[in-house]
C-alpha cells in the first residue's frame, strides 16, 4: 500500500477513536447465554427445527451453493417456489429474489433511475436505499422526515418524466412508521411510483386480518399499480436474501436491468429453503406477530419510569424496534457493553449509522423472549440508565 494511502487510513483512524466511533466485529459463541435484544431475528425462527432442517435438505439436495447467476444456473425450484409465497404473503403480483436485502433496494433503484427519474426520499431511508440513488445517477431530493406535505412539494416541481418516493414501511432506528396512506395520494396524484421497504415490517405489523404480513398486506398499497415494496429474508423470516415485490412487467424489467441481479451469485439454495419454510410459518402462525409486539410493549411499559426521571421516553413503536437516545457516541458504546457483561446484548447505533446524528441504544423485541427475561433486561438497562450524567 502506498505510504499517502497509509497516511490518510491511520489519520481515519485516529479521528474514529476520538469521536467514539470505532467499531469492531463481536464474534457471537454458539452456546452463549445472552438475552437477546440486539438480533433482528424479530420472529425467533432463525433457530426453527423446521427452518433449520429446509435449510439441511436444500443443502443436502443442491450443495452449498447457487453455483452461477440466477440467469445461467442459479436458480431452483426453490427460488421460484419462495418468489410466488413471497407474493402471496404480501399482496403483491409477483416477487424477484436477490441474495441480500441491500441489493435487491440497489437493484430496483438503479433499473428504474437515471437522468429522466426523479427521487424523493424520506431522510431517514436506510443506506441501501441511498447507494441506490447515487449509483441510480438520478437527481435526488430528500424530505423531512414522514413530511408528506415536503415530498409533495418536490414532486409538484419536477421536471423529470418519472418519479419515485422512497421510504421504509418501519423505519430501522426510530421504529416509526411512514404515513403509507399519504403518500399513496401523493403517488397518485404525480404520476409517481411509491417504493417501500419493508424489512423491518414483513412478519411483524399487521392490517386487517392479514396478521404478521408487513404494513402493505390487506390496504390500498397491496397491488397497486404505483406500489412496489422490497424486503429482507434476514429479518424476521430468519434466514437470508432480498426481494422486489411488484408487477409482473416490473419483475421482467429487473431480470434484463437490474445489475445486482444479473452479474450476482444467486442466493444459495439452503437460505432459500430456509426463507420459503419461515413464510409458510409467518402464514400459518399469526400469533408470532401479536408476540412481537406484546414484548416490545412491555420492554417500553419496564423503562418508562426511569426514562421519565431523565426527561425522557421510550415510544411505543409499530413493530420490533424500540430507541433510547444517549448523551454521545461513548455513553452508547459504553451503555450496550455494560448491559453485555451482565447477560443482555442490545444494540449501539452511533453515526453514521443514525439518521439524525443522536447516539441511541436499540433495543429489538422478539416473539420468544419470556416474562422473565424482559423483567431481568429492564433491570439491567435501568441500572445503566440511572448511572447516566
Amino acid at each position: 500500500m502506498s505510504a499517502s494511502m497509509i497516511k490518510w487510513l491511520e489519520r481515519q483512524a485516529a479521528v474514529r477513536d476520538r469521536r467514539g466511533l470505532v467499531r469492531r466485529p463481536l464474534a457471537r459463541a454458539a452456546d452463549e447465554r445472552l438475552i437477546d435484544l440486539a438480533s433482528n431475528d424479530y420472529l425467533g425462527l432463525a433457530a426453527d427445527p423446521r427452518v433449520i432442517e429446509a435449510a439441511a435438505a436444500a443443502l443436502r439436495a443442491w450443495g452449498a451453493g447457487a453455483t452461477s447467476s440466477r440467469l445461467v444456473a442459479g436458480t431452483t425450484r426453490l427460488h421460484l417456489d419462495l418468489e410466488q409465497e413471497l407474493a402471496m404473503l404480501t399482496g403483491m403480483e409477483t416477487a424477484l429474489v436477490f441474495s441480500s436485502g441491500y441489493l435487491a433496494n440497489i437493484g430496483v433503484i438503479t433499473a428504474l433511475g437515471g437522468p429522466g427519474t426523479l427521487i424523493v426520499a424520506d431522510e431517514h431511508c436506510h443506506a441501501s436505499m441511498i447507494d441506490g440513488f447515487r449509483l441510480s445517477r438520478s437527481r435526488t431530493e430528500s424530505f423531512t422526515h414522514n413530511s408528506v406535505e415536503e415530498a409533495g412539494r418536490l414532486l409538484a416541481g419536477r421536471s423529470e418524466p418519472r418519479a419515485l418516493i422512497a421510504v421504509e414501511s418501519v423505519y430501522s432506528v426510530l421504529g416509526d412508521e411512514a404515513p403509507l396512506a399519504g403518500l399513496l395520494i401523493l403517488a397518485e396524484e404525480y404520476d409517481a411510483v411509491l417504493l417501500i421497504d419493508e424489512a423491518h415490517s414483513l412478519g411483524v405489523t399487521s392490517t386487517s386480518t392479514f396478521q404478521g404480513r408487513g404494513s402493505v398486506a390487506g390496504t390500498a398499497l397491496a397491488g397497486h399499480p404505483n406500489v412496489m415494496v422490497t424486503a429482507t429474508l434476514s429479518k424476521a423470516v430468519g434466514s437470508q436474501g432480498g426481494a422486489v415485490l411488484g408487477s409482473a412487467l416490473l419483475r421482467e424489467h429487473l431480470v434484463n436491468r437490474a445489475r445486482s441481479f444479473i452479474f450476482d451469485t444467486g442466493l444459495a439454495p439452503a437460505p432459500a429453503a430456509a426463507a420459503l419454510t419461515a413464510i409458510r410459518i409467518i402464514r400459518d402462525e399469526p400469533w408470532r406477530a401479536g408476540a412481537v409486539r406484546d414484548n416490545a410493549a412491555a420492554l417500553a411499559a419496564g423503562l418508562a419510569q426511569v426514562l421519565a426521571v431523565r426527561g425522557a421516553r421510550i415510544e411505543q413503536t409499530a413493530g420490533a424496534v424500540q430507541s433510547i437516545s444517549m448523551p454521545s457516541a461513548e455513553s452508547a458504546r459504553a451503555g450496550a457493553e455494560a448491559a453485555r457483561l451482565a447477560g443482555v446484548r442490545i444494540g449501539c447505533f452511533r453515526p453514521p449509522s443514525v439518521p439524525d446524528g443522536i447516539s441511541r441504544l436499540r433495543l429489538t423485541a422478539r416473539a420468544t423472549l419470556t416474562p422473565d427475561e424482559i423483567d431481568d433486561s429492564c433491570a439491567v438497562l435501568r441500572g445503566i440508565l440511572e448511572e447516566l450524567p
